[in-house]
């Protein structure tokens, strides 16, 4: 196994060493700081390849749905019926971003005060910093912090935008999709994607007028385009007394047996590796780029010469990318 900073200075290779050593440890302080350390720009890569041995042993589960669903309020009660298990519970919630400081907003953190203090949980809310998808850059990162400290479950909650939240089944094993009744045509809203990703589908605040409709719908939907094998279970919830907790705790269990029985479990965890490999590999190429100091070879230049029609877009593209990444 690969030491914590091998080759770095002595002061930081200490520095890295004392870090990995208190995340595995699952000392609170220290595991936030990992976090914080994946969640800077660049990330901090020495630490997560001296993590990255201990992961893969949590079960990753992601929550997303509209905004107004209840899903930071479900999350707390899916952790405390994990927790009553005997279960520890990381969970990464996605926030929105400040627009003065693009730090998190940290509504999850107001919202989940009931296990705030719980010493088997740990909450974390990231900023979304402008990336689209419903997930931070880094909550991949983040993810594999908490594994590697030994939570039993890892919930990731999403910022909650809408259609735009299919990123979480580049991070999540099981994905659970909140709705509502009382969103004017809640079938409509998930039509154009978080229909297609959800393992469970959770119909919250089930005692408002409409839940049975749009229960109702929802079924309807997944009959036209199941595919066959796993059919999504639908699961009625009241977050705010804990009622149907237990059902979707059920449900999402049941969608864990089946991928290990399926044998679909690992595929899924390729195409996450897949996804989370080429976004590492855009990211490093768009550092790369802007490292590209000014000048008649430079992306300033090649900007220039295109507006002006001097080049073509492809042509340009493609002499850039040749001299950033040489054969």
């Amino acid at each position: 196994m690969r030491v914590a900073g091998a080759g770095l200075p002595s002061t930081l290779n200490s520095r890295l060493s004392t870090l990995t050593e208190g995340v595995l440890a699952r000392h609170p302080r220290e595991v936030g700081r990992a976090i914080t350390a994946v969640e800077n720009e660049g990330g901090c890569p020495e630490l997560l390849r001296s993590l990255f041995p201990r992961t893969g042993r949590a079960r990753v589960l992601g929550i997303t749905g509209p905004p107004g669903a209840g899903k930071s309020t479900l999350a707390q009660r899916l952790a405390q019926a994990w927790r009553r298990r005997g279960q520890t519970v990381g969970i990464v919630a996605v926030d929105p971003s400040s627009p003065f400081t693009g730090g998190a907003i940290l509504g999850d953190r107001i919202r989940m005060s009931e296990i705030y203090t719980d010493p088997g949980v740990f909450i974390r809310s990231m900023a979304t910093r402008g990336a689209l998808g419903g997930l931070a850059r880094a909550t991949s990162d983040a993810v594999d912090v908490l594994d590697a400290a030994g939570f039993d479950v890892v919930l990731i909650e999403t910022v909650g935008v809408g259609q735009d939240e299919v990123d979480i089944v580049k991070a999540a094993e099981t994905v659970a999709v909140v709705l509502v009744p009382g969103l004017g045509d809640d079938i409509q809203a998930i039509k154009a994607g978080i229909l297609e990703i959800g393992d469970v589908f959770v119909v919250n605040k089930a005692d408002r007028e409409g839940a049975d409709r749009t229960a109702a719908e929802l079924a309807m939907m997944l009959d036209l385009s199941a595919p066959g094998g796993w059919r999504p279970p639908i699961v009625r919830t009241v977050a705010p007394r804990g009622e149907g907790t237990g059902e979707a705790v059920a449900a999402l269990d049941a969608h864990g047996a089946h991928l290990a029985a399926s044998g679909e479990d690992l595929e899924r965890r390729r195409r996450r590796v897949r996804a989370r490999l080429l976004a590492l590999l855009e990211e490093r190429f768009h550092r790369r780029v802007a490292q590209q100091a000014p000048g008649p070879e430079g992306l300033d230049a090649a900007v220039r010469r295109v507006s002006l029609r001097e080049r073509d877009p492809y042509g340009a593209a493609a002499d850039f990318f040749a001299r950033v990444v040489p054969e």
